[in-house]
C-alpha cells in the first residue's frame, strides 16, 4: 500500500491546529484529520481559551485518543502563538497545518507526502474551496503547480491550512509575533529557506468561512500587509509601501477575481463539490 511505502520514508507527521470558539466545526474538523488515510501523523491542537463550551466538551472527548495531544492557553494569545505552542510539542518529522473550522479530504496526507517525496520539496500545499455557512462552495483556489519566494511577496497565494513542510531540511519554523497575516508571514519564511514550493492540483482542503474564523475576512487583513513586509522581512517603510500599493493590492484583486471566475467552471464539472 501507499501508505505503508510512506510510512517507511517518511516519519511522523505533526498536524498542528489552533482552536478558538469553532464549536461548530471542530468536530467534524477532527474527524477531518482522523480519518486521514495515511495514518502515521499525531494530531497536537492548542485552544486559545475559547469562551465557547461546546468547544471545551468537544476538546476533552478526545484527551484520550492517543492520536490527539491538548494543549489549554490560560488566556487569549492569537492564533500564531496558538500555532507556535503546537509547533514547539510537535514531534514529526513534517508539519501540517489545520484551523479549527477547516476541513480536509480524507486524502489529503497520502497526496501531499507522495508529491514532496517525489519532489525532494520542503514545502507543498493544495488547492482549496471557500466554503458559506450554509455549505456551499463559493469561490476556489487553484494555486500554480510552482510557487517561489518572489510569487508568494506579492500575495499569499498558499492557503494556510493546505501547507505542510518538512523539519529534517531546515528545522521548526515559527510564527512572527504580529496580531495579523501571520500564516503568511510564515510561508515566506519558509520559502526564504527553500526557494520553492508545490501544491497538489486536486481540491483537498475546505475553508469555512465563518464569522468567528481565525484567519477570514482577508479584506480586512490587507493593512496588516505591510507590517509583514516590515517587521518580518526587514524592508524599509517606503520599500513596504512600493510593495503593498504596486505588487500586493493588484495581485489580490486579480485573485479575487480568478477565485470567482474559477468556482464557476469548477462547479459545471463538480456541481454538488462539498461532500465530507
Amino acid at each position: 500500500m501507499l501508505e505503508e511505502t510512506l510510512s517507511k520514508t517518511a516519519p511522523l507527521v505533526s498536524v498542528v491546529m489552533p482552536t478558538y470558539n469553532c464549536g461548530r466545526y471542530l468536530k467534524k474538523t477532527i474527524e477531518c484529520v482522523l480519518s486521514q488515510t495515511f495514518t502515521d501523523f499525531e494530531l497536537v491542537i492548542t485552544d486559545d481559551c475559547s469562551t465557547d463550551a461546546d468547544v471545551k466538551a468537544i476538546l476533552s472527548s478526545y484527551e484520550k485518543d492517543p492520536r490527539v495531544r491538548i494543549f489549554y492557553f490560560d488566556k487569549n494569545s492569537g492564533a500564531g502563538v496558538a500555532r507556535n505552542k503546537c509547533t514547539e510539542m510537535a514531534r514529526g518529522r513534517y508539519i501540517a497545518f489545520c484551523d479549527g473550522d477547516d476541513y480536509w479530504m480524507p486524502t489529503k496526507l497520502e497526496k501531499q507526502l507522495q508529491l514532496m517525496n517525489e519532489k525532494k520539496c520542503c514545502l507543498s500545499y493544495t488547492s482549496y474551496l471557500e466554503v458559506n455557512d450554509a455549505g456551499n462552495a463559493v469561490s476556489i483556489m487553484l494555486p500554480p503547480k510552482r510557487l517561489t519566494f518572489r510569487d508568494t511577496l506579492h500575495d499569499d497565494k498558499i492557503g494556510f491550512s493546505t501547507a505542510m513542510y518538512d523539519t529534517s531540511m531546515y528545522g521548526k519554523f515559527y510564527m512572527p509575533t504580529i496580531r495579523r497575516r501571520q500564516d503568511w508571514a510564515l510561508v515566506l519564511l519558509i520559502l526564504q529557506k527553500c526557494g520553492e514550493a508545490y501544491g497538489v492540483e486536486d481540491v483537498l482542503t475546505y475553508y469555512n468561512l465563518s464569522r468567528n474564523s481565525l484567519s477570514r475576512k482577508k479584506i480586512r487583513l490587507v493593512k496588516f500587509a505591510a507590517q509583514v513586509y516590515q517587521i518580518v522581512l526587514g524592508y524599509s517603510k517606503v520599500h513596504s509601501y512600493l510593495y503593498l500599493f504596486f505588487c500586493f493590492l493588484p495581485t489580490y484583486v486579480v485573485k479575487k477575481l480568478k477565485k470567482r471566475r474559477d468556482i464557476k467552471a469548477y462547479l459545471k464539472v463538480h456541481p454538488n463539490p462539498v461532500e465530507i
